[in-house]
């Protein structure tokens, strides 16, 4: 088995770990989800699985599938110090990545487990996480920041982001989708021509993967491809193929090459 395939099989089974101690978490605290505040989604329609009243998980489906993202995060950390030596992406920017996709997974989990205001209020904080990745990146390539510096922005761009989501959580959707619209931008533009022998198709990989996915949420959410009851959703197929967008975005990193 090759060191891609060893570290995957640990990847799966640390995530069934994560969602073990996710389940029993959630099983200590609910299933009594009605005490708590409802996320604000609830007052429209918060996608289309129907939740099952009196369950742990009241959209199993849309739940089970945020896994995706953990499994993502978990093979991007064990391959953060597998360097070949010529990649310039450093085992901290992409542990850090890593760990982003770990909490989108997770708090995606929180949200359409229990339809809370606070399971919502972590769902949007991995979103955020992982734009803001990507803006801090695309600008700390374009001006030359160092690592350290760079990190230390990021760390003040989160805090800006969940401070924004705590006093303002209508406008979460609409702030996320600019900054990763400016992320986009600055990496194309600006990043990417100076990134040595990085693979473009990674990333416009990830770009169309997000593109179907978009697609299919906003289906999902109109109810133009909903069946309530069944299993089979199409925000699921956003979970999954969002995990996958993340994916390519590690390997398009990953594949910048070291200068000297």
């Amino acid at each position: 088995m090759t060191v891609t395939g060893n570290r995957l099989v640990v990847a799966t089974a640390l995530t069934a770990v994560i969602a073990a101690i996710t389940i029993a978490v959630l099983n200590l605290i609910g299933p009594e989800w009605a005490r708590f505040a409802p996320a604000s989604c609830t007052e429209t329609r918060c996608f289309c699985e129907m939740p099952r009243t009196g369950a742990l998980l009241l959209q199993p489906a849309n739940s089970i599938s945020s896994f995706g993202y953990v499994l993502a995060g978990l093979l991007m950390i064990l391959l953060a110090r597998a360097r070949d030596g010529i990649s310039a992406f450093p085992p901290l920017a992409a542990s850090v990545l890593g760990l982003a996709a770990i909490i989108v997974g997770v708090g995606s989990l929180l949200l359409h487990a229990t339809l809370t205001l606070w399971g919502q209020f972590f769902d949007v904080l991995g979103m955020y996480l992982v734009s803001g990745f990507f803006l801090v990146s695309a600008v700390a390539k374009w001006r030359d920041i160092p690592d350290r510096r760079a990190m230390i922005g990021y760390a003040l761009l989160c805090t800006v982001l969940v401070v924004v989501l705590y006093a303002m959580p209508e406008v979460r959707r609409w702030l996320f989708a600019v900054v990763l619209i400016i992320a986009i931008i600055l990496e194309l533009v600006f990043a990417r021509p100076l990134r040595p022998q990085v693979r473009t198709g990674y990333y416009v990989a990830g770009l169309i993967a997000n593109i179907v996915a978009f697609t299919i949420w906003n289906l999902d959410q109109r109810g133009l491809l909903c069946s309530p009851e069944s299993l089979w959703q199409g925000h699921a197929i956003w979970h999954l193929l969002g995990a996958v967008a993340l994916w390519f975005a590690f390997l398009y990193y990953r594949s910048e090459r070291a200068v000297g």
